[in-house]
């Protein structure tokens, strides 16, 4: 007879088959990327997720400018780590090493297939661990068959907030793992065992993704607390678990520190977001997502396969199952169905934030206590009749609730359809179940299956066709991204000068994407400085400040040393606009009190770069021979000037925030700017003298560094002779920079340094280390300290209770005193 290890291995492997099955022949179905010409990088996943896994192929590859600590390509220098803790540290984001960096789009593909498959397997393994209290870790003797928990494992992974919203956003589904895995050590700590695996078991969950990491958390602790509640152990020895299982997750969570803190820091930095009110989604719109193929945005996607529907459903009226656990694992799950909708309880799941956007982020832990429930309903014997009339009948009122909902309800006939077939499989293969015989097993099996992988793939589909309807989509790797990936690694000169890829976005993270070291980057952990220095200058932006643009503007590109810039948006070229910068670091003359940004971005530029450079409209024109600058940041639309071809503004803000924009050479005076539509409130124009520009140039050059090195933790710069005033490094001043053994001082938002006033100082060497990572290593040394002492701990535990030998052993059984060792000199 197979053992229960062997068995359990079985059903993860079935559960993870079972799960890429359904999930490719969904993407199949849609023509969906890599099956079909349909773009999958919808939204954050094209926007973000996929240019990040770029960056880590570079660091991986020994390529890209920086490390894991400093990014020299977004954002004219933004800190790696907390995006790195954010985005890439699950241990299936390594994978993307092995693809060709061209085929970035199928990497992430294979990746977000596998962790869903892992989160199928990891549940599978979950159930089945189940078997060890009752019947003890020998052969097959309870009820429910091992490819049941398969199935199951199966469904949790293909529910429909995997599916449907995890899938484009695939950090989250390593909470769809940890979940599992963390409730598998609360089986271990209320054996106690594993006093070591079980901290680093959390810590791994921590790491790979610390936001759904706390949430799964949460609801393992509550799968927790309903197993104390259910056991027949005394109050001291349930407190004694409870401590066990505190103390196993704050270790783990302090091993996971290194990477939590500096993320949390990151967050703290960062420019605020969205805000936004907590919305109870209406009841009937909830039970219409527990249906298949539906979609929409602002409701949790609850849909999970018949036969786990079904099975939770008939848990209540199961009499096979004790009535305390009916009540307790049914209470469970529908308590937490309930916190969903209300306001504090959805803070609660969330962290105490609200998010921005897909506001039921909590739901795959009302899944997976959906898929336990439904496994404690089969675990003790097949379903009767009785039970199956219950579930079905529940069932149906939840069809007939969705049916007859209000008009614009997520659910449609497609939808009814599915979940009738889907239902009906399910109480077809749970009646055939209580059949004796292997031909009846596989029938049942294939039942269930069949319903599964028929219900997600159809929701797969259905999702990928949605999401490109309703959300901003950005194409795989193809022959552009050749094109301009090629054209800026043979114009780049970092870091002598910057090469800045331009405003002809494939993504908002084109830097990381393609290739350079410009000022786009889109991140939870975009700079409050970087956003404001760049917004005081006439940058423009989306996501509320998230998403900084590259602005072209010659004199910012002097200021930040961009000496190449792709201007396909305008010329159409794939040649590289070239203007001579001054170096990376350069030294401002001594002067009073330190500058201060105003309301003009033209004159804040001219702040930044020590000279006038432009000069005032007359009556609203520029002299003839001008370039004319407008600034209409809340306007969308085209503005012209004069006879000249319009240029596009996009500005609604906060969301959305018009760039500063060169409108052309005046060829006359008196052109005018007019505009498609009513003038916007706010608006101005500036007039471009570029023969002041290139004089202001030339100075900063002459007093500039003579030589600059840069590396992943810091720049060192070599300066004139004589220097006096204050070298500026052209980056913002982030947190976590520090010059000379002292933080950093800031020159209008970037980094900043006082030289000595008798021009003695000679260099610049300047580090950095992002906030909260010293502490999290101290925290993280401290954890792996305790750790060690708990496995001695354990160690000795389990040399003590190990049997004594036969021969060791005296005649009548007792052992034989010289061959003992004593108290002392026992290990």
């Amino acid at each position: 007879m197979p053992t229960l290890q062997s068995l359990r291995g079985r059903a993860a492997v079935f559960a993870a088959l079972v799960t890429v099955t359904a999930v490719c022949a969904g993407d199949a179905a849609a023509r969906s990327y890599p099956f079909g010409a349909g773009t999958r990088s919808v939204n954050d996943l094209g926007n973000q997720f996929v240019p990040f896994h770029a960056k880590l192929w570079d660091l991986l590859h020994g390529r890209g400018d920086g490390g894991i600590l400093l990014n020299w390509q977004s954002g004219y220098g933004t800190a790696f780590l907390p995006d790195l803790g954010t985005y890439l540290t699950s241990p299936f984001a390594l994978l993307v090493g092995l693809f060709p960096r061209d085929r970035i789009d199928l990497a992430v593909y294979v990746i977000t297939v596998l962790k869903m498959a892992a989160a199928g397997a990891a549940m599978a393994w979950l159930l089945l661990a189940s078997v060890r209290e009752r019947h003890g870790t020998g052969q097959e003797r309870f009820a429910a068959p091992w490819w049941a928990a398969g199935v199951l494992g199966a469904t949790y992974a293909l529910c429909g907030w995997s599916v449907i919203e995890a899938s484009y956003n695939p950090m989250w589904l390593d909470g769809l793992i940890g979940f599992p895995l963390l409730c598998l050590v609360g089986e271990w700590v209320r054996a106690g065992r594993r006093p070591v695996l079980g901290p680093l078991v959390v810590a791994l969950v921590w790491v790979a993704n610390f936001y759904t990491a706390y949430m799964a958390t949460l609801g393992a602790a509550l799968v927790l607390g309903v197993q104390l509640l259910l056991t027949q152990k005394v109050l001291r020895a349930r407190l004694r678990v409870l401590l066990r299982g505190a103390a196993t997750v704050l270790l783990g969570i302090g091993l996971a520190a290194p990477v939590l803190l500096p993320v949390v820091m990151g967050t703290r930095h960062a420019y605020p977001g969205w805000t936004t009110e907590f919305e109870r989604a209406p009841w009937s719109e909830v039970l219409a997502r527990a249906l298949p193929a539906t979609y929409d945005f602002f409701t949790p996607a609850v849909f999970l396969g018949g036969g786990a529907l079904l099975l939770a459903a008939a848990l209540p009226f199961n009499r096979a199952v004790p009535g305390r656990e009916r009540l307790a694992w049914a209470g469970l799950a529908g308590a937490v169905a309930l916190s969903l909708q209300w306001g504090p309880t959805h803070l609660v799941w969330h962290a105490f934030a609200t998010p921005n956007g897909s506001p039921f982020r909590q739901t795959f832990v009302l899944s997976g206590l959906l898929v336990i429930a439904a496994w404690r309903c089969l675990a003790y014997g097949r379903p009767g009749r009785r039970a199956l009339l219950g579930g079905t009948g529940v069932l149906l009122a939840l069809g007939l609730v969705a049916a007859t909902g209000p008009a614009g309800a997520p659910a449609g006939r497609r939808a009814l359809a599915l979940f009738v077939c889907g239902t009906a499989a399910a109480v077809a293969a749970l009646l055939v179940m209580r059949l004796r015989g292997r031909k009846y097993a596989a029938l049942a099996a294939l039942l269930l299956v069949g319903g599964l992988v028929g219900q997600a793939a159809a929701t797969t589909a259905y999702a990928d066709r949605e999401r490109l309807k309703r959300l901003d989509s950005y194409p795989a790797w193809a022959g552009a991204h050749d094109r301009r990936a090629a054209a800026l690694a043979d114009a780049d000169g970092w870091p002598r000068y910057r090469t800045d890829p331009g405003n002809a976005r494939i993504t908002a993270n084109d830097p990381l994407l393609l290739g350079g070291q410009g000022a786009s980057y889109y991140s939870s952990h975009t700079p409050e400085v970087l956003t404001r220095t760049l917004g005081a200058l006439g940058a423009g932006w989306t996501s509320n400040g998230r998403a900084v643009q590259s602005l072209d503007n010659p004199v910012v590109d002097a200021v930040f040393a961009v000496g190449a810039r792709l201007r396909t948006e305008t010329s159409g070229s794939l040649e590289p606009s070239r203007a001579e910068v001054p170096p990376l670091v350069t030294v401002r003359p001594p002067e009073g009190a330190r500058p201060r940004y105003g309301r003009s971005p033209f004159r804040n530029q001219e702040l930044l770069l020590g000279s006038r450079v432009y000069s005032s409209p007359v009556a609203g024109a520029c002299p003839a021979g001008r370039e004319v600058f407008l600034r209409a940041p809340d306007h969308y639309g085209t503005a012209r000037l004069g006879d000249a071809p319009p240029v596009m503004l996009r500005g609604d803000r906060p969301r959305w925030r018009a760039a500063v924009t060169s409108l052309g050479i005046a060829g006359r005076a008196g052109e005018r700017v007019t505009f498609d539509r009513a003038a916007p409130d706010a608006w101005s124009v500036a007039c471009l003298d570029r023969t002041r520009l290139a004089a202001a140039v030339e100075r900063l050059t002459e007093t500039g560094a003579v030589s600059v090195r840069v590396s992943g933790d810091g720049v060192r710069a070599q300066l004139p002779p004589g220097s006096t005033g204050t070298a500026v490094l052209a980056a913002p001043r982030i947190a976590g920079w520090s010059c000379a053994g002292r933080p950093a001082d800031s020159y209008l938002g970037l980094v900043a340094v006082p030289l000595d006033s008798d021009g003695t100082t000679t260099s610049v060497d300047c580090s950095f280390r992002p906030p909260g990572l010293r502490s999290g290593a101290a925290a993280g040394g401290v954890s792996l300290l305790v750790l060690l002492g708990v496995a001695a701990i354990s160690v000795r535990r389990r040399r003590r209770e190990r049997p004594v030998p036969e021969e060791l052993l005296a005649p009548g059984g007792a052992a034989a005193p010289e061959l003992l060792p004593s108290v002392e000199s026992a290990p």
